[in-house]
Order: structure tokens, then sequence, then C-alpha cells
């Protein structure tokens, strides 16, 4: 009865859609030409945060597939690992209680992302191992108000994000679940089948909607099966037509087999995605403080992970191709954001206090990097450009070539108010007189240029 109902829910909201003359119809034509909210583009930083049951054993590289390695691929270092620290017979589910979240404190979790400068955040509600991080009606006891931290931490995280914060608010959702016993029949069938999509998947898409009003949906692990199994456009036609965060939602590119980099919102493309020149759509960038793994590792060294100055290179660059760049941290089991993840996120904060300007709501310029007395990254806003160097000249001049200079052009450095010296080149360029640069852990600082070309 209950999974007829559900069946019958989601076919309701199908013909309500093609019945009301929605301005998006479900098919990638009509989905791709909705144009993507104002806001994203403007935002450029966001934090990911990758949390769940995976926090407990918390261990080995891509740490957040614990169970996939363990029981999936009988990868001998977790293997050994399970072996020589649990007793046997130990099963993944005994995991969920540990996940405590004790010290799970989402005010000052708000407060951390506020000062690292983020725009918006990317929160796990589910990652692949399906322990959902609300009451889903659609996982029972596998959840984190039935089981572990009995509480709805996507709830309480939302409230203090949305209440508390000029930060917007994202989920990222995984779309299938590697044990699942409902989708390994589907895929059995060829995807022929779609229970896991009608009583699972959606039901719990459109719950995280409607109850807690993200403005960003980061979906994964749809790789296995096409859109068409996965109702994906179905979904996003309600989304964009008749959800409550309709005008400001944004979504990315993994919604099926193929569409990476060709459908949704924006573009991930891939993990760590990282093109060469610039793209004719939006796209963001996503990569982890922890070199080795989305979730918390206990086993996590100094040495494996990005220091400030290499955070802040992989950003401008980022930015100057036009893309957004969300940075992951993955808390403890007990809900700590570790020390060094909050001073990497304050640092990129301070950082952006001087030269923010640089950075958000700007454009590609038709430069973007040029290898000069040291290499530069440009973005551009309006009719100012910007110049963003990140190792010191260690001298009392600075070259840069591409920008074409006039009688009205201004230089000044970001966070100094006093203009700049400068001679110009031959044809293009300029010469600027750089004063003492103020020291910062980041390395990297920003010249304004107003009246180029």
């Amino acid at each position: 009865m209950e999974m007829t109902q559900h069946r019958t829910l989601l076919l309701c909201i199908v013909l309500y859609v093609s019945a009301s003359g929605a301005q998006y119809t479900p098919d990638w034509k009509s989905l791709d030409a909705r144009p993507l909210p104002n806001w994203y583009d403007e935002a450029k930083f966001g934090i990911f945060i990758h949390w769940g049951v995976f926090s407990v054993p918390a261990f080995g590289k891509y740490s957040e597939w614990f169970w996939w390695y363990w029981q999936g691929t009988k990868d001998q270092a977790r293997v050994l690992f399970m072996d020589k620290n649990y007793p046997p017979g130990f099963r993944y589910a005994e995991f969920a209680p540990m996940f405590n979240a004790q010290f799970f404190d989402p005010d000052g979790w708000a407060e951390i992302l506020e000062a690292s400068g983020a725009k918006y955040v990317v929160f796990t509600s589910k990652h692949h191992e399906g322990f959902t991080n609300w009451r889903s009606p659609t996982s029972w006891n596998w959840n984190s108000v039935d089981n572990g931290p009995h509480r709805d931490i996507v709830g309480d995280l939302a409230t203090a994000i949305q209440n508390k914060s000029s930060i917007h608010f994202g989920l990222y959702h995984s779309l299938y679940e590697w044990f699942n016993p409902v989708y390994l029949n589907d895929k059995k069938s060829g995807f022929k089948t779609q229970d896991f999509v009608y009583f699972k998947a959606m039901p719990e898409l459109y719950d995280l909607v409607t109850r807690y009003k993200p403005e960003l949906i980061w979906s994964d692990g749809d790789w296995e099966a096409p859109d068409t199994y996965w109702n994906s456009t179905q979904f996003l036609a309600w989304l964009y037509n008749d959800s409550p965060v309709k005008d400001t939602v944004v979504v990315n590119d993994r919604w099926g087999a193929g569409c990476y980099c060709k459908h949704g919102g924006y573009y991930n493309c891939a993990d760590k995605y990282t093109p060469s020149e610039l793209l004719n759509h939006k796209w963001e960038k996503c990569n982890s403080v922890d070199t080795l793994s989305w979730g918390y590792r206990r086993n996590m060294r100094l040495s494996d992970l990005m220091d400030l100055p290499t955070i802040i290179k992989d950003f401008v660059n980022t930015v100057a191709f036009g893309g957004n760049y969300l940075l992951n941290i993955g808390p403890t089991a007990d809900g700590m954001i570790p020390d060094v993840f909050e001073e990497r996120l304050r640092e990129i904060g301070a950082w952006l206090k001087v030269n923010g300007e640089a950075i958000y709501a700007t454009k590609p310029w038709r430069v973007q990097t040029e290898n000069g007395t040291v290499p530069v990254w440009y973005t551009s806003k309006n009719t100012t450009v910007y110049a963003i160097f990140l190792s010191n000249p260690m001298q009392d001049s600075f070259q840069l070539f591409s920008p074409i200079t006039s009688e009205k052009t201004v230089v000044t450095l970001l966070g100094s108010p006093q203009a700049l010296k400068w001679t110009p080149l031959h044809s293009s360029g300029l010469t600027v007189l750089l004063p003492d640069l103020p020291v910062t852990p980041a390395g990297a600082w920003s010249l304004k240029l107003d009246g180029v070309a």
C-alpha cells in the first residue's frame, strides 16, 4: 500500500506540472534553457561538508567510501583494519550508534563558515551508504533521528545557516545506494524496473526540497543508470516550476549517465575538474583540504593537506576561468570541525576581507592569466580589471602586459587607499611601482586597475 501511494504521489506531481502550463517541460532542451540564478555566479566560493556514518571508521583514502572498499571490493587495507580493530562479524550498521555527533554545534559551524568568506554551503544529506542526516520517510532506522545522533542534522544546520548567516544553504544527495536491495534489483533488471526511484530516491529529494528549501542541490551517484531511469527531468521540471525554491535553486550536472558537462544548471564534469580554457557554461571545481579524502580521516597527516597558498592559487585560477570554488572539509564523528580545517577556513576569510573585491561578483576578463614579473590572474567587474598575483615580486616594480592604458588609468593595491604610480609599456601593458607589500599568510595580493581596456 505504501509503495502504491508513493507511486501515485509522483504521478500526480508529474501530471500537475504538465497540466499547469508550466514554463519548463521535463526534457533537457527546456530545462537547459533555464537561466542560472545570479546569486550562484556572484558567490564564487562555497564550502562542501562530507559527514556521515563513514566518519566513524574514518580510515583510508576516500574514507567516505569505506563500506564499499571493505565489503564491495574487499580492499585488503580495509579488511585488515577491521580484523585488527573490531570483533569478528562486525557489521557496518554497527558504526551508526557511534556516529553520535555529541559536540555538533550548528551555530558554531555557521560562524566558522561565515568567517571563511564562503557564500554557500553544500552539506551531505545522504552519501552512497544510504544513511540520511534527517528523518527520511523512506529510510527507517537508517537515519540520524532514529539512530546515531538522534537529531535532525540537516534541519538543525539549515536553521543555523538560513537564520544566522548570509550563506546560501545547499544539500548534497546521492541518488544511488551501494547495497540497497531495491536498487540492486533494479540494476539486475538492466534498470528496466524503477522501484528504487519511485519508493526511495525521488521521495527523498521531494522531501528535502519541501522541508528544508535548499537553494542548491548537488546531485551525485547517478552514473550507473541513465537519467530516464532516475526520472531526473521530471523532478527538475517540478523544481523549476512549482517548488518552494523555484526562483533561486541551482543544480549541478549529475542526473544520469552521460549528463556530466552536458545537462543541468552548472557543470561539475568531474571531481577536482580544472579546465585549461574559458568555458561557455558556468562550472564549479570541488576540491578538498585533505587531498586524499572527502570524509574525515583519523590517519590524516599534515603533509596530506592543502596549505593556504595552494588553496588560494587553486581558488583564484578557478575564478579567473569563470568557475566557482567549492572547498571540502570533513567533520569528526562527534561533530567537531578539526582545528586544521577551521584554521584554513578562517585564513581564507581573512584574505577575502582584503581581496574579495577581486573575487565576488566578478567576470572572466579577455585574458585569464599571464606570466609577467610573476604569474598573474585577471578578473573583471564592469569597467574595472583586477590583477591577482600569488608571489612577491621581491622588487619595487611590477609589469603587466595585457591591459591597455589611458591617461585616466588608476592603479591601486586592494587594502591600500593610495593610488600607485605607473608608466606605460609599448603598445599595451604597464609598469607599476609597488609599495612594500603587507605580509599575508596566503602570499597573494590584488591590483585594481580602473580605466584600462
